[in-house]
């Protein structure tokens, strides 16, 4: 049976960033996302119903999302699922809780005043792993499609 675990969020941050280290170095930083989903009532009627989620990253990812991130910038998160399991020690009872580990994070152009572009406000892309080329690129040229002249019903 294949398995796959994995998961794309674009959200706003809800608090800055925490960093912090292990005891061999690396660094750690825990990250508070709202995801926004537009709903309706049926009447008519939308409202956004946000799902906070709390997502972690590691490495140089952690120490430039602590650098340059801040509460309410616009992150985009390609990662896994994790369930942390733990006794509580004042209770004594078993508790869990399901977050995000970030393997990929791109910040997203500041929203605010709606620049629509041109200048230098790129979306940096942070990675723990290493990263290739850009990709994407202008599309191929028309004579490189070819047109069997099928309809398709749909």
């Amino acid at each position: 049976m294949a398995n796959l675990n994995k998961v794309l969020l674009i959200g706003n941050l809800t608090r800055d960033p925490e960093l912090r280290y292990t005891p061999k170095g690396t660094a750690v930083a825990d990250l508070g996302l709202a995801v926004n989903r537009r709903v309706s009532d049926g009447a008519g009627n939308w409202s956004d119903e946000t799902t906070f989620v709390d997502v972690t990253v590691w490495g140089t990812t952690a120490e430039n999302a602590q650098k340059f991130l801040t509460k309410g910038r616009g992150v985009f998160i390609e990662g896994r699922l994790q369930l942390d399991t733990w006794e509580d020690k004042q209770s004594g009872q078993k508790r869990s809780k399901l977050k995000v580990v970030g393997e990929t994070l791109q910040f997203l152009p500041e929203g605010k005043g709606g620049s629509g572009g041109g200048g230098g406000g790129g979306a940096p892309r942070q990675s723990s792993a290493p990263s290739g080329p850009p990709q994407g690129g202008s599309p191929a040229p028309m004579e490189d499609y070819q047109d069997e002249g099928d309809d398709i019903p749909f």
